[in-house]
């Protein structure tokens, strides 16, 4: 996420970390550096020279404090200013209690608008609400087919008319919805451009009809400063309540992610982190943050490991540890576990202190982590239970079964071993207080 401006920060900071003091110099190249870092990153102009001043009249005044290493006050300088352009603090999604919240979902063509509509369902529904989706874009072709296909992978209804009235479908679904007692209606409205003055009518006309209690701009992550040219447009055009920046999984650059709060007044709410129906992933500002500035996401990644993990096998497997009874059963189960975790790349990048350089020479396929589990298939029971069966022609039977080559068998066998030392070492450490931190570390591999 954001690696281009992340590699920059990176840069920036081990030079920080070897200052003896701060002073006028260093607080003028610093500046200069991150400047370039912001407008290389395609950070609006504005927001880029603002951000540089509040830095440098911080540091200004930090000369003089002797109780922390200076560098390392210059680096928190900079994560706060990057958390205040980012919006400062969580803005929630505004659900009505006991009533049918409307969403209207407004952006450019080709934002990822449908599909993000879908994934803000997916989002709402694991509170335990009930979602409708309204097919209000009639005019790109297979649009309403893509948004039944994609409500039906999330359980949620859509309403469709076909190609009608985009003002009357939305009305007349709200009304639908409030009298089946729905929670929310997410209505996905036409992509345009915001120089198409009759589709910003056209969406006008739309609010004014459903009168939502959050309208959100979607807007494609890559599109740098461009995006908030739109936005700007789109809030002059519409009473917008917050932005959803999607496709910040792929190369975006980050100008759009750290201008648009500050040069539009209005929040991000929800960010795009991966292809996946699970991909969308509420803002907030400290978070992004750290990661941008390479400090890792923790919090992320112990709400991915809660929503992953069964609670019920993370303790029998965790016995079984104890008892140093791991088998390739157990190992399948974990590999199933982490895999509905997301990307280890991405899991590896909200580690706190992991090297951005060393990340990249990580090879992580995580296709590996299928075929492992395919060749755990070809094994029979017994075999996975007592590993040290598996001589020469077993193994081979294996590969030709799992349709993986003898070598990857064999390097899989060896992952595994090397895993169960592991295990026995940490079965062995008697540490006060890390008894729950050992249990998750145990489940996490």
């Amino acid at each position: 996420m954001l690696e281009q401006l992340s590699d920059r920060f990176d840069s920036i900071f081990r030079n920080l970390r070897g200052l003896g003091k701060i002073t006028d110099s260093n607080i003028r190249q610093t500046s200069r550096e991150i400047r370039r870092v912001l407008l290389e990153a395609d950070v609006n102009f504005t927001v880029a020279k603002d951000f540089v001043q509040r830095v440098s009249d911080r540091a200004e005044g930090t000369k003089v404090i002797k109780s922390v290493k200076p560098g390392e006050q210059f680096i928190k300088i900079i994560r706060d200013e990057l958390i205040g352009v980012l919006g400062k603090t969580v803005a929630p999604l505004e659900l009505k209690p006991n009533k049918t919240t409307v969403i209207l979902m407004a952006g450019l063509q080709g934002s990822g608008k449908t599909t993000t509509c879908a994934k803000l369902a997916h989002l709402i529904k694991k509170q335990g609400k009930s979602v409708l989706l309204v097919a209000a874009d009639v005019y790109r072709p297979a649009a309403i087919e893509q948004l039944k296909v994609m409500g039906k992978s999330v359980g949620c209804e859509v309403y469709d008319e076909g190609q009608s009235d985009p003002v009357k479908i939305c009305s007349r679904a709200i009304d639908y919805a409030k009298s089946e007692k729905l929670d929310v209606v997410i209505l996905d409205t036409a992509g345009r451009l915001h120089i198409d003055g009759e589709m910003m009518v056209e969406i006008q006309n739309i609010s004014e009809a459903a009168h939502p209690d959050e309208i959100f701009f979607v807007v494609d992550g890559m599109t740098g400063q461009d995006a908030v040219n739109s936005a700007l447009a789109f809030k002059n055009a519409l009473n917008l309540t917050g932005t959803i920046l999607t496709k910040l999984d792929g190369d975006a650059r980050g100008g759009a992610a750290v201008s648009i709060t500050e040069v539009t007044g209005t929040p991000i709410k929800f960010i795009g982190v991966s292809e996946k129906i699970d991909g969308l992933e509420n803002f907030d500002p400290k978070r992004l943050a750290d990661r941008i500035l390479g400090f890792g996401d923790v919090v992320s990644l112990v709400e991915k490991a809660q929503e992953a993990i069964d609670v019920n096998e993370a303790e029998r497997i965790s016995e079984r540890l104890k008892k140093q009874q791991f088998d390739l059963e157990d190992f399948r189960s974990q590999l199933k576990q982490i895999s509905k975790m997301g990307s280890m790349n991405q899991l590896l990048g909200m580690m706190p202190g992991m090297n951005r350089k060393a990340l990249k020479n990580i090879n992580v396929d995580d296709g590996q982590m299928k075929w492992m589990e395919a060749i755990i298939n070809s094994m029979t029971p017994r075999e996975r239970q007592k590993p040290s069966i598996l001589n020469g022609s077993r193994r081979k039977r294996i590969a030709s079964g799992s349709g993986r080559s003898l070598q990857e068998v064999n390097q899989l066998l060896k992952q595994f071993h090397q895993l169960q030392k592991m295990m026995k070492q940490f079965g062995k450490m008697r540490m006060p207080g890390i008894g729950k931190f050992k249990g998750a570390f145990e489940q996490f591999m």
